[in-house]
């Protein structure tokens, strides 16, 4: 049994039997054949079938919101926007955009080497998705993976932190009440160990977000068998504030950017550098801003709890280290409970823990930079490389700036909102992660291609069909320098006529008849 208390008050939320080995078994089984039948379902009847959530979704938004809240310790504003918002969103898009996004594609093929064939690409559900989601967002980084991989038409079995384990029943109560097959959306309950043992039981693609060492033991999991894996791993994200920015703004944002849901979100702002001319300023804003920041659950309350007690041991080991090496504080690092007040630090380097490591907490580090060139470097000097968010009102400049940048997204004069967007897909490079989702990259991901060509051919015998001879080995070397050599195609044709008019009765065209229609249309070039 896992007991699930909340991080507001520790008040007990529920017990939960811990998935069987056995039983994890037995659900793979159930998906697998739930998969079949899913897969079958037309790509509209399945966006029919899934966009009955939104409804859903709306009528019990304040229970959802309230379960997210008391299993989280986010503010309930919080809950509503960076949880359940984006799932609306993502629905929406998908719903107006699955069916083409997955259509079959076709494919140009050349007359010459493909006489009567067309081409195409079709996209197949993988058959078993595993998706294995964290706590800090434990409703969206649930949902939109699951979603996304029902959309592709795959089934589903999900593992919940073993931290936000409320959140997993509210999940699969509400999904239950969708008209999908029995079996297709399935949930296990567990820690690591259960995660572990849904990659053995062989799901066909496993979905992970969480944290680096994790995702190395998921990756490690996954190989032995081999099942392909998407890992959404942590972030060590910079902020770039220029001189010509709006600081206001600017300063507002690095704010909401660190410290939303008590800085626990891997795209959090994590470090934050300003151009030294407006160092002192925007330093004086960010101090003043932050006396403004309220912790609670009050009536006004912008920053919840944080998660546990081992989260908060990780604050403050990166605090203390910076402290010790010289940073100064806003203040202290204050505790009450589970409740930490936000702490901006300043007269940090690249040698403190807090600059190099994911702090996942309310901490915000800050330092100066003296021209575009140590900007990019500085931001560049991490092992990690998710989001960015660089500042400034000349738009061309932050455009050439972020092209530089070692990362999977970025967002010009705002913070986090470009991960929300459900076109984009989204995705980290470096040890942030590899694979993608959300818009049309991130629904592909949850399908494997089949390519297919099919020939209309009344041809006895193709070209390249036995028997061979060594004056068909000129033959098609000629055709092959053809198409491939250098020169003008007048030259080409002419280098090579011999070996084309001996395939004219595979093409789809006559040679004879193209070679006296190029002719005439050289001749009248010349003329007129």
């Amino acid at each position: 049994m896992i007991r699930a208390v909340s991080p507001i008050d520790s008040h007990v939320l529920g017990e939960f039997s811990v998935s069987s080995s056995a039983a994890i078994q037995q659900q793979m089984q159930s998906a697998r054949s739930a998969s079949v039948e899913w897969a079958d379902v037309p790509v509209k009847t399945r966006i029919k079938r899934l966009s009955q959530l939104m409804s859903l979704l709306l009528t019990e938004l304040d229970t959802v919101c309230d379960s997210i809240v008391e299993t989280t310790g986010k503010v309930r504003t919080e809950a509503l926007l960076g949880e359940i918002y984006p799932i609306l969103d993502l629905l929406r898009y998908y719903e107006k955009h699955a069916a083409a996004i997955l259509a079959p594609q076709g494919v140009i093929t050349s007359p010459f080497a493909f006489p009567g064939a067309t081409a195409q690409i079709q996209r197949k559900p993988y058959g078993v998705v595993a998706v294995i989601s964290p706590w800090n967002y434990p409703f969206q980084l649930t949902m939109a993976p699951l979603l996304t991989a029902l959309f592709a038409g795959n089934a589903v079995i999900f593992k919940t932190s073993e931290l936000s384990l409320p959140i997993g029943q509210l999940i699969l109560n509400i999904c239950q009440k969708l008209d999908l097959p029995a079996g297709l959306l399935q949930w296990i309950i567990g820690d690591g160990t259960t995660g572990a043992e849904l990659i053995d039981a062989g799901p066909d693609l496993v979905f992970f977000t969480g944290g680096l060492n994790s995702g190395r033991a998921v990756m490690q999991r996954a190989a032995q068998h081999p099942i392909p894996v998407m890992l959404e791993l942590g972030g060590k994200d910079p902020m770039l504030v220029f001189a010509d920015a709006d600081l206001n703004r600017a300063s507002e944002a690095a704010l909401y950017g660190a410290f939303c849901n008590s800085g626990q979100a891997c795209v959090s702002v994590e470090r934050l550098y300003v151009q030294e001319s407006c160092f002192e300023a925007f330093l004086s804003l960010l101090r003043h801003g932050l006396s403004q920041l309220t912790v609670g659950h009050a009536e006004q309350g912008d920053l919840g709890t944080m998660i546990s007690d081992r989260q908060f041991e990780t604050v403050k080991a990166h605090y203390d280290d910076a402290i010790a090496q010289g940073a100064k504080a806003s203040g202290p690092l204050q505790r009450d409970g589970h409740y930490v007040k936000p702490v901006v630090l300043w007269n940090v380097n690249h040698t403190m823990r807090v600059m190099r490591e994911e702090t996942f907490g309310p901490l915000l580090p800050v330092m100066p930079f003296a021209d575009t060139a140590e900007a990019v470097q500085l931001a560049n000097a991490s092992e990690l490389g998710l989001n960015a968010s660089i500042w400034s009102k000349d738009i061309n400049k932050a455009e050439r700036i972020v092209q530089q940048l070692q990362v999977g997204n970025w967002v010009i004069n705002d913070v986090l909102k470009n991960i929300g967007h459900p076109g984009l897909p989204f995705g980290g490079v470096k040890k942030s992660g590899f694979g993608r989702y959300h818009g049309a990259e991130g629904l592909r991901s949850f399908t494997y291609t089949v390519s297919g060509m099919t020939s209309r051919s009344h041809l006895p015998k193709e070209p390249n069909w036995f028997p061979y001879s060594d004056s068909r080995y000129q033959q098609f070397k000629g055709y092959i320098e053809f198409v491939y050599g250098s020169g003008s195609l007048l030259q080409r044709i002419q280098r090579n006529w011999p070996a084309l008019e001996a395939f004219k009765e595979y093409s789809a065209f006559d040679l004879t008849q193209r070679w006296q229609n190029l002719k005439l249309l050289l001749t009248w070039k010349r003329d007129y």
